[in-house]
């Protein structure tokens, strides 16, 4: 059957999502942040030196010795990720509606993995994930995960764009 021409095309979204935490979900920048201040001397490294991207900066961690680094941030993470980080009734939705609508969803970030998965519990985010891929090389990562076709959602508007369509 021949499509009518006067006729919008639909468009299908797709099966598989990957979505940036910080540009989409929840900023855990300014999170990290205060834990490297916080941490410099209990770490003994001068933090200021470490590298912008934080899964860079977790290598150097580990390079320089950083000892249970992870372990510190990840306290430092849970006892304050609800002064940083807050549910957004938009994006709750919009994960709401894509998992609905039987769309996989990755996550991807830079951030070390213990704090991206406390962002996630406190954003309300971590049930309706079905992979997380942190520090260098993420992107990369989630993609092989869900697939080279799925979308990549960097903004909250790009979410509940999505969101919609998949509706």
């Amino acid at each position: 059957m021949a499509e009518d021409p006067g006729e919008e095309p639909r468009v299908t979204p797709a099966q598989t999502v990957a979505i940036d935490l910080d540009g989409a979900l929840g900023d855990t920048r300014p999170l990290w942040r205060n834990w490297l201040a916080s941490a410099e001397v209990v770490l003994g490294i001068d933090t200021g030196a470490l590298p912008a991207d934080r899964g860079e900066a977790a290598v150097e961690l580990d390079r320089r010795g950083g000892g249970n680094w992870r372990t510190l941030l990840e306290r430092f993470s849970e006892d304050r990720a609800p002064v940083y980080l807050r549910r957004d009734a938009a994006v709750s939705a919009s994960l709401r509606a894509l998992a609905a609508a039987g769309r996989e969803i990755g996550v991807f970030t830079d951030a070390p993995e213990p704090l991206a998965r406390i962002a996630l519990a406190q954003l309300g985010a971590e049930r309706r994930i079905a992979a997380l891929e942190t520090g260098v090389g993420a992107l990369d990562r989630i993609l092989e995960a869900l697939g080279t076709d799925a979308v990549v959602i960097r903004t909250r508007d790009e979410l509940t764009d999505i969101a919609r369509a998949a509706k």
